[in-house]
């Protein structure tokens, strides 16, 4: 099926997904069900986003938080289009050629910022291999908005990998944000199928480059389960990141979008997520959210100020 996006692009949607055979979509536990969006905060939010032209991840990805998030005001804000340049095998966002860059989008995230009265914001994006850095100036200018516009409030990143744009990587690092969050998503094992367009030790040399470049951001990334990983690939992961030296990790079940992304291996209890997190606090994280609703930007401002005291506490 080919969406045809306006007059500069079109998309098609995942289209090495659709080439895949269809595989079943298992009956999800009681503890993975959600309520459905339609609350007046969810309408309020939803409304400020459509006013200011945004696009959010929580949309694009059919994220199961999106009614609790949207309905205290809490949006993940994706910047530069909403066509992705990757075809992930666990993502609901669209894949093909992306349209250029909106100049005037960092400005008016900027002010939606403001105007939302946001403590804490979370912004991240499609990957844009088409871009010679990768989007890098744009992601930051973002930030910079935001900083004019809203000046108390705290920013996450969540950041492609920037995969061969040598130099884009300092430039956001450079832009001086709170928390620098890119996600692993999954173990090594897994990359070439899960995660075809990217590279493990890319990803985890991009957050180890965060700390060398400015210790003073923290850094987070996430992992999906229930992909056909093993508890000591997990395990493994958790080892390389605290190498890296990531302060936060998020953990959390992988859904199947549709049937044709990749299949569910299996669906984790929250006994074994309780387990996850036990074992992330024993290898020195200053933080964990690890259960099978987790996501990277789920609760991400009370996270960020548990985050800040954890830290402020292990300095004494």
């Amino acid at each position: 099926m080919v969406t045809v996006i306006d007059t500069r692009g079109a998309s098609l949607r995942h289209p090495e997904k659709q080439a895949r055979p269809d595989s079943p979509v298992l009956k999800k536990p009681d503890w993975l069900r959600v309520r459905a969006p339609g609350s007046a905060g969810y309408n309020e939010t939803r409304g400020l986003v459509r006013e200011h032209k945004l696009t959010t991840v929580c949309e694009e990805a059919a994220c199961p938080n999106i009614g609790e998030c949207w309905s205290i005001g809490h949006a993940t804000m994706m910047i530069m289009g909403e066509i992705c340049t990757r075809a992930c095998a666990f993502c609901n966002v669209t894949t093909g050629l992306p349209n250029a860059l909106d100049a005037d989008e960092p400005r008016r995230v900027g002010e939606a910022v403001a105007k939302m009265k946001l403590n804490h914001v979370v912004i991240t994006s499609v990957d844009r291999d088409d871009l010679a850095d990768g989007g890098a100036a744009h992601f930051a200018e973002t930030v910079r908005q935001i900083r004019t516009q809203a000046p108390g409030v705290t920013i996450e990143i969540l950041t492609p990998d920037f995969l061969r744009k040598d130099g884009s990587a300092e430039i956001l690092i450079d832009s001086k944000p709170d928390v620098f969050n890119h996600n692993l998503e999954t173990v090594p094992r897994l990359y070439l199928s899960i995660r075809p367009g990217a590279r493990y030790y890319n990803s985890l040399r991009l957050l180890e480059q965060v700390k060398t470049r400015d210790p003073n951001q923290f850094t987070k990334s996430g992992l999906m389960v229930g992909l056909g990983e093993g508890r000591e690939e997990v395990m493994q992961v958790m080892d390389d990141m605290r190498s890296a030296g990531v302060d936060f990790i998020t953990i959390g079940q992988y859904l199947q979008p549709t049937r044709k992304h990749a299949a569910i291996d299996r669906f984790v209890t929250p006994e074994e997520f309780f387990g996850y997190e036990s074992i992330a606090r024993s290898k020195g994280f200053l933080m964990v959210s690890s259960s099978p609703l987790t996501r990277s930007s789920h609760h991400a401002g009370e996270d960020f100020e548990r985050l800040r005291a954890a830290q402020r506490a292990s300095l004494k």
